[in-house]
């Protein structure tokens, strides 16, 4: 049986707790991956860039770059870690989750009433715009603001808590994300259709 052909190895639950520190929580997560894959992420290089924005500079920003050298079965684990990773711990928030939690958020902080039409379309905005994050995220942001803060949040202030909250995670997905690309990108890239027949 060719290396390509071998069968990937078994799935397993990723760990996860989100009232764990974020670094302790990632470093377990990333510890739970197959060897190889730990391995690919180990090999891979990481730049340091100047951000700039409207103000000026902003600080670095990390750019991490996969190992030059990439197997199809290497890069089938880490598309079927990925996927494990998006469908479970990145997993958007359920709407009535999310609604639920920034009702009660909001609730703390009293505002002026609003004629229900324009409640219905506030609340709207919140699961547009909030949407894309997994309820930890949600309820961890909702809970630093809770904690730390004495008004009602904008919609921007608490979509930057749920960034904060999963930047780690979503730091490690897109390091997968580039892991599949920059292997689909190369000629070895044809023969990965050939591994995902198997499970």
């Amino acid at each position: 049986m060719s290396v390509a052909m071998m069968p990937l190895p078994e799935r397993s639950p990723l760990p996860f707790d989100p009232t764990m520190a974020p670094a302790e929580r990632c470093r377990l997560l990333v510890a739970a991956f197959p060897g190889a894959l730990r391995e690919i992420l180990a090999a891979g290089t990481l730049e340091h860039r100047p951000r700039f924005g409207e103000n000026g500079f902003e600080g670095l920003q990390e750019n991490w770059l996969p190992p030059a050298a990439l197997s199809a079965r290497q890069v089938a684990v880490a598309q079927r870690v990925l996927a494990d990773l998006q469908d479970s711990i990145l997993a958007p928030a359920e709407p009535d989750h999310l609604l639920g939690r920034v009702l009660a958020l909001l609730s703390h902080f009293p505002a002026k009433g609003l004629p229900p039409d324009v409640e219905r379309l506030v609340a709207m905005d919140w699961v547009e715009d909030l949407g894309e994050f997994p309820a930890w995220a949600i309820d961890d942001a909702a809970r630093a603001w809770r904690r730390t803060r004495k008004w009602r949040p904008s919609i921007a202030e608490l979509r930057a808590l749920c960034e904060e909250a999963c930047a780690k995670e979503r730091a490690v997905a897109q390091r997968l994300r580039q892991i599949v690309q920059a292997f689909q990108a190369s000629d070895a890239g044809t023969g990965l259709a050939e591994i995902r027949r198997f499970p």
